[in-house]
């Protein structure tokens, strides 16, 4: 069964056609998903608005992820704001949808950059770590949402990367220091680091004043 969804060549696994199939069959059916929990309910139009806006973050989160500013050497880098993107999907349609997306973005990640040590390690880095990012949509409706959103998003993926690297690569950490304390240390270091300028760039009142037009223009009909 396992020879169906995994192969495995000099030790390293990587994903079988059918799962690459699968996975994409998935990725698709959440992104139509989210839109219609985005989609406004005076409405009974296909939501069109709502399924590409959730594309395109999808979209830029993907091509920022690749713009490295800094990369660490056993995983984990410092990108080009790309986890503000999927956030930005919690601050446009509250949590339910960019939990929704969030999860998706992880699969998507998973699909290009497949990682597998263990089943639970993939659960947890891939589905649980970057759908933790849609935790943003809780304070859509909050005063300065999208900073409040983005930090407790990029919160709750560095407690699932932590929790990986402390039960999956714990072996990997620096000499004399302990795994947990380790896996604190070296998630939280590129997740903030970005985090940071990030949060430092939507404080910025004419940052702050677009984003707020592009959630006006999101709930348009």
């Amino acid at each position: 069964m396992r020879d169906l969804f995994i192969t495995s060549v000099d030790g390293e696994y990587g994903l079988t056609t059918l799962s690459y199939v699968l996975l994409i069959v998935l990725l698709f059916t959440l992104v139509i998903v989210a839109a219609l929990f985005a989609k406004n309910k005076n409405t009974k139009k296909i939501p069109t608005k709502q399924l590409v806006f959730c594309a395109i973050a999808m979209a830029l989160a993907l091509v920022t992820s690749y713009l490295e500013v800094y990369s660490f050497p056993f995983g984990g880098s410092v990108t080009l704001f790309s986890m503000l993107f999927i956030c930005l999907i919690g601050y446009l349609y509250g949590a339910k949808t960019s939990i929704i997306v969030a999860v998706a973005y992880g699969i998507l990640q998973f699909i290009i950059k497949p990682y597998i040590y263990h089943p639970a390690q993939v659960l947890v880095d891939y589905p649980l770590a970057f759908g933790a990012l849609g935790l943003s949509g809780l304070f859509c409706k909050s005063k300065n949402g999208l900073l409040k959103g983005y930090l407790v998003g990029i919160t709750g993926r560095w407690i699932f990367a932590t929790l990986s690297g402390y039960i999956f690569f714990g072996a990997y950490a620096w000499e004399g220091w302990n795994p947990l304390l380790y896996s604190i240390v070296y998630n939280g270091a590129y997740i903030y680091a970005e985090g940071i300028a990030t949060m430092a760039i939507l404080s910025l009142p004419m940052v702050k004043n677009a984003f707020e037009q592009v959630k006006k223009m999101s709930l348009q009909d």
